[in-house]
């Protein structure tokens, strides 16, 4: 019987492995268990210890971080930075300390260098510094693939990671200061034509942005715990042609929720990093067979769970 931890259990990925787990992919010989924020402080070594013996996991799945979009990112790097790094090391020496088979964490697409070529790949974590932006978040991020490298060379433990684009999906986090750019949009396009006021969209629209769906990365995630031997990350990432502008997003959000009204784009507000394609030809020699959700149709599903649970949705 395998006992799988997932920390971060209650957030936008974490309730989408609870979907998945409990319908399409449930298996009799695995015992889920999914803890947020309120469950445990993973910051705190002590908490963190008294989590893992009362779970006894053997694989944990690692979602746990302090996350946020472009602006609050900007305002907090220091606090991005030395939250993550508590929180990682805290989970990854208790892993070691409760002879845990399997960590996977959950990196992002941000911790690769700013100044690069594209497509990026897996070999590419640390040949740069990462955007400015939101240096904190990255080099933490990053130093997982560190303490995994570390683990393996003097323990031969089995912890890996894999590197998601940009996420969406029923259960995200909608705040319109902290949230990441779909959700704030989706928030943003529902309050718009709730009031008969126009869409502000922050920046300039041009931004290219790889989207892969909640439910696709769920399942994904599902299948490297289950099956992916390597400590070397992997990219889960939908292909390098389904790549789309903030712009067409915006168009996609507003066709969703069916607002008639103006979009601003509002060109003094920051734009980020202008594109970082990633490559997802690991995943797919990995996974040949696997189906990504078309983005329209992801993005009618997510405007359709905040429409109908807007009074209990984060934001």
């Amino acid at each position: 019987m395998k006992t799988i931890l997932v920390t971060g259990g209650t957030g936008l990925v974490g309730s989408a492995i609870k979907q998945v787990v409990e319908t399409s992919e449930k298996r009799e010989d695995e015992q889920w268990v999914f803890i947020g924020s309120k469950d445990c402080d993973l910051e705190n070594i002590e908490e963190t210890r008294k989590l893992f013996d009362t779970v006894k996991p053997t694989h944990v799945i690692h979602l746990a971080a302090m996350v946020g979009g472009l602006f609050h990112n900007l305002a907090h790097n220091l606090k991005f930075f030395r939250k993550n790094m508590a929180i990682n090391d805290n989970v990854l020496a208790l892993c070691h300390e409760f002879d845990v088979v399997k960590c996977v964490s959950c990196l992002s697409t941000c911790i690769f260098p700013d100044k690069t070529t594209y497509p990026i790949d897996e070999k590419m974590v640390h040949l740069g510094p990462p955007h400015d932006s939101n240096f904190g978040y990255s080099y933490a991020k990053r130093m997982i693939d560190v303490l995994n490298k570390g683990y393996a060379q003097e323990h031969g433990r089995k912890y890996t990671s894999v590197i998601p684009c940009n996420v969406f999906g029923p259960h995200d986090n909608y705040n319109l200061q902290s949230g990441h750019v779909l959700p704030a949009l989706i928030h943003k396009a529902y309050v718009a034509k709730r009031d008969d006021t126009s869409l502000e969209v922050f920046g300039s629209g041009k931004p290219l942005r790889q989207f892969i769906y909640s439910l696709d990365l769920a399942r994904l995630f599902i299948r490297v715990v289950r099956e992916y031997e390597d400590v070397e990350p992997i990219i889960l990432s939908v292909g390098e042609s389904d790549e789309v502008s903030i712009r067409d997003a915006v168009s996609a959000v507003v066709k969703a929720i069916d607002f008639t009204g103006n979009v601003e784009y509002d060109t003094s507000k920051a734009d980020g990093q202008f594109k970082k394609t990633a490559s997802n030809e690991k995943l797919l020699k990995l996974f040949p067979d696997f189906k990504f959700t078309p983005f329209d149709q992801a993005i009618q599903e997510s405007v359709q769970w905040f429409v109908e649970n807007y009074d209990s949705a984060r934001k």
